[in-house]
């Protein structure tokens, strides 16, 4: 990991814009793709040569009003513009509290509280912290399911798990690299980038393009192999008194056959536990 964030972000998202994005003619020939620094420095009001450094590294503490010109400028969602913030070091100083990875008693009888739905907990880095019954069941296709950017990206089983594996992976570094510019720091983050990035070249290639965003409304699909393909809408909320921790439920749509399947898989999950009893 290099320790010019801000730079290689800029650069990631310069990239990805045409000037037909941002309503500029394209002129001369592109030796790469995306914008030009000028056209950016040009977009943001501000000098290229002082764009120029920022990306370089040389330039380490742009102001809050540049960051909020160059974040319309590469057309940043909410997301990303928080993220560019907080890679410069301007976000406020309460954005950022370090979480604990300790799931309290009153958390997980709430999650048992919901034996119809899968209710689990995660935190900034997508380590799995704790589950109900019904959450363990549905990841049971995995040898161990206490990661979900592991899961998607390491397991055999997530290709077939998400049937969406593009969608689920692109979603997965995007959450990867928002916590990235809230604790760059982080060891266990440092330690989960080196391992993904070492053992599969799609996290690389996602990795590196930057891409920004936090979590979602998009319905799940996924694919159990005891009880078929399930389409879940999820809601995640973050946990007041864990900052960094957020409490995922997914439910299926009453009567629906995903709703069926979700109560035959709790089923067959106490069945077995009886089993092994």
């Amino acid at each position: 990991m290099t320790d010019n964030l801000l730079g290689e972000f800029l650069r990631a998202r310069r990239a990805a814009l045409r000037p037909q994005d941002v309503g500029m003619a394209s002129y001369g020939v592109r030796r790469v793709p995306g914008l030009r620094r000028e056209e950016v420095a040009v977009l943001a009001g501000v000098n290229v040569d002082y764009y120029t450094r920022l990306e370089q590294g040389r330039e380490r503490h742009p102001s809050a009003q540049i960051l909020d010109a160059l974040g319309r400028a590469l057309r940043l969602d909410p997301d990303a513009h928080a993220h560019l913030h907080q890679l410069a070091g301007t976000a406020p100083s309460n954005q950022f509290t370090r979480t604990t990875d300790r799931v309290s008693p009153a958390l997980r009888q709430l999650m048992d509280g919901y034996p119809g739905a899968p209710a689990f907990v995660i935190n900034r880095t997508l380590d799995v912290l704790a589950g109900n019954a019904l959450a363990e069941a549905l990841h049971s296709p995995f040898q161990q399911a206490d990661n979900l950017a592991v899961m998607t990206f390491l397991d055999p089983a997530g290709r077939q798990f998400y049937t969406r594996w593009s969608r689920t992976a692109q979603a997965t570094v995007s959450h990867l690299r928002q916590a990235d510019g809230l604790d760059p720091n982080n060891p266990r983050l440092r330690e989960l980038v080196r391992a993904l990035t070492e053992h599969s070249a799609d996290f690389t290639r996602l990795w590196n393009s930057h891409a920004v965003r936090g979590k979602t409304q998009d319905a799940k699909h996924f694919l159990h192999p005891d009880v078929g393909p399930l389409a879940l809408t999820y809601q995640a909320f973050d946990v007041r008194d864990a900052p960094g921790q957020q409490l995922v439920i997914y439910q299926a749509e009453p009567g629906s056959p995903s709703a069926q399947a979700l109560n035959l898989l709790g089923s067959l999950h106490a069945i077995s536990n009886q089993a092994t009893l």
